[in-house]
């Protein structure tokens, strides 16, 4: 299944909020935790709550980092 071009910004705006989200919350919550008994627990909820962050701040920065790319690059 092909998903339409006109939807390219908001899907590459989802995968990469979605693996930052998943990342970030992974790394935050073992440094301010340990590896606790719950630590899975703690971690989907931190996720849960850090992609709808992302998901947005990909949405914004994602177009202005390309052009900077764009910009630098030949």
């Amino acid at each position: 299944m092909k998903i339409s071009k006109k939807y390219a910004g908001i899907l590459m705006g989802a995968i990469a909020g979605v693996f930052m989200g998943f990342f970030m919350s992974l790394v935050i919550t073992f440094i301010n935790l340990g590896f606790v008994e719950n630590f899975f627990q703690m971690w989907v909820k931190a996720f849960v709550f850090s992609f709808p962050i992302g998901f947005p701040s990909a949405l914004i920065v994602v177009p202005i980092v390309k052009k900077i790319v764009d910009n630098i690059t030949e």
